[in-house]
């Protein structure tokens, strides 16, 4: 056995059964480890940076750590920016990267990086460079352990020449080396009981309690339900907690922030407690002003406590256990008027919704196809979701149910996660559907190319249903409204114009099922002939960029400056005048 076919196997220990890769003649040994072995899946990618989000949606989705390989230099480079959404996202991914032989480091050689200082912020927590076969059990322990006890990303970098090198599986008992073991702890980490008693105290005195869940409340959705209908509290959701709770509960308002609803608005600014549960929301105009609602958050990570808003107490601890001992104490209130005014706004938003997705546009309108695909999505299926404008509509417009599962790229907020994300639900969950809502922008990036990944695995999977729905309005068009909105500045051709790919002729030419609809009154038919396919499907829709993403709460400053671009000329002006009359008369604005 050599270094490689043992760190292949000190990877199995661990539990990992599955690694998102790309070859490369520095991970040559790994590779051949990889196929002696023939357990532990390698599951090949269409480049680096696909990997890394897969590894990310991995660790997601299945609440598990996920690994992803690459070889060095360029393909060392090409991880980063998923690493960055896993560790901005707070996700256990452990980086195996390979580097030119030992004896060549220093030299200015071929491909040859500072690999530590690459890794050395992404990584921080832990990176690590192989110098000595007796390292390798070592290195692997620490770099998993510490990627799930941080909840971050770890790198461990392996020099070609040491891959081919025997194997010490037993370090020797002397001076300057250590035997680790494998294995995590999953303890039940909750508060002390006084602070458990003053968080009670403040909500049960909260006559209008707000709460606020993120991805930290994944798993305790039995927990929030009674604790918000004994407190008779709204529930609004940051965006990577959009699947913490179902969507068809009378008292969840949905998104919050500028991709959020006008109910979690109205619920933050007319709250008088906060309770904030595994979230790091970021935006504080979104949150209630300070010193008009006393505060409570409960969170695993004490570095994040208190960091979004001045909280009277925090709790750190599990976010199920937590709930758990605190729920005996939390008294029902007998008040209903609160819990019936958040209900009202929340049934008035989505009667709303509805209306304003059915207005017509040129030639169709985004919020159609994803107000159209909800009610139609399976029970248990994945949804994952892209950067942009498309993010901005699945916030919005997609109804979660009990069981489903959602996410996209949180804090990083990066182009092209929708597709590996996707790719991976399907291999951690074979039997269930999954959806990926993406941009044409992120689809001409990389998306496109992931779609082949698709075409090479999708045969192995037991429900072969994979939806790549492309909202095609041939414009950055994310950007486009920042453009005008946060800058005064009107739409920029020749940044924003993209090309018109007809990405359902593509998904027909490598085998997998295309639609491409143009007109509003075939999405539906679309819709229920490709959810009930049975090969990977792309529905390419082909929607109006002049639609407004109108946030929840709209200061003077935005609309100064977004009447400062029309009036300077903005090429889609007349569109948007249109659209933004529709939406107006809908309530919408």
């Amino acid at each position: 056995m050599n270094v490689s076919d043992f760190l292949i196997d000190r990877l199995q220990a661990w539990g990992i059964n599955r690694i998102f890769g790309y070859p490369g003649d520095g991970i040559n040994g790994l590779l051949g480890a990889l196929n002696r072995n023939g357990d532990l899946a390698f599951i090949q990618t269409r480049h680096e940076e696909m990997s890394a989000f897969m590894a990310c949606a991995h660790a997601k989705f299945t609440r598990t750590v996920g690994v992803c390989l690459a070889t060095s230099g360029p393909g060392a480079i090409h991880l980063l920016n998923g690493l960055y959404d896993a560790k901005l996202d707070h996700q256990p991914v452990v980086a195996i990267v390979g580097q030119q032989r030992r004896t060549a480091l220093g030299g200015n050689y071929q491909q040859e990086v500072d690999l530590m200082s690459l890794f050395k912020d992404v990584a921080g927590d832990y990176v690590q460079m192989l110098t000595h076969p007796a390292q390798v059990r070592l290195v692997i322990d620490r770099a998993i352990r510490i990627a799930v006890a941080k909840r971050t990303v770890t790198a461990v970098i392996i020099p070609s020449d040491l891959q081919e090198e025997p194997a010490i599986k037993e370090p020797p008992r002397e001076h300057g080396y250590m035997a680790t073991g494998t294995g995590f702890p999953h303890a039940r980490l909750v508060p002390r009981q006084a602070d458990l008693m003053k968080a009670a105290g403040i909500l049960n005195a909260g006559k209008r309690v707000a709460i606020l869940v993120g991805a930290g409340a994944m798993g305790a959705a039995t927990e929030i339900e009674a604790l918000a209908e004994k407190l008779g509290a709204g529930v609004a959701k940051a965006l990577l907690g959009k699947s913490a709770l179902p969507d068809d509960l009378p008292y969840v308002t949905g998104s919050i922030g500028m991709l959020g609803t006008k109910p979690s608005w109205e619920l933050m600014d007319n709250c008088d407690t906060l309770l904030m549960i595994g979230s790091g929301f970021p935006y504080a105009e979104y949150l209630p002003e300070p010193g008009k609602a006393r505060g409570v958050q409960i969170d695993v990570d004490g570095s994040m406590l208190s960091l979004r808003y001045p909280m009277d107490v925090n709790l750190l601890g599990d976010s199920q256990d937590t709930l758990q001992e605190l729920l005996p104490l939390i008294a029902y209130k007998e008040d209903r008027s609160w819990f019936e005014q958040v209900t009202a706004n929340v049934a008035a938003w989505w009667e709303t919704v509805e209306k304003r997705s059915e207005q017509e546009a040129d030639p169709i309108n985004p919020q159609q196809v994803i107000q159209r695909l909800s009610p139609k999505l399976p029970d248990y299926a994945v949804i994952t979701a892209d950067s942009g404008t498309a993010a901005f509509w699945y916030a919005r417009n997609l109804r979660i149910r009990k069981g489903m599962l959602a996410s996209l790229s949180g804090n990083l907020a990066t182009m092209c996660p929708a597709i590996p994300y996707a790719i991976a639900a399907k291999f951690a969950f074979p039997d269930r559907m999954a959806v990926a809502i993406s941009g044409d922008g992120a689809m001409q990036m990389l998306g496109m190319n992931e779609l082949i990944t698709i075409a090479k695995y999708w045969q192995s999977w037991q429900d072969p249903r994979l939806l790549v729905i492309v909202l095609n309005n041939r414009d950055l068009n994310m950007v486009t409204w920042e453009q005008r909105m946060l800058s005064g500045e009107p739409k920029f051709e020749a940044s924003q114009d993209i090309p018109d790919v007809n990405y359902a002729a593509f998904a027909n030419l490598i085998g997998l099922k295309g639609i491409r609809v143009e007109q509003p009154e075939h999405i539906d038919a679309a819709l229920d002939e490709l959810i009930n396919a049975s090969i990977p499907a792309v529905l390419d829709v082909v929607v109006d960029p002049n639609v407004p993403i109108i946030p929840s709460h709209i200061d003077f400053k935005t609309w100064r400056r977004f009447t400062q671009a029309l009036m300077k000329g903005d090429p889609e002006q007349s569109g948007i005048i249109r659209q933004i009359i529709k939406e107006a008369m809908q309530g919408g604005i």
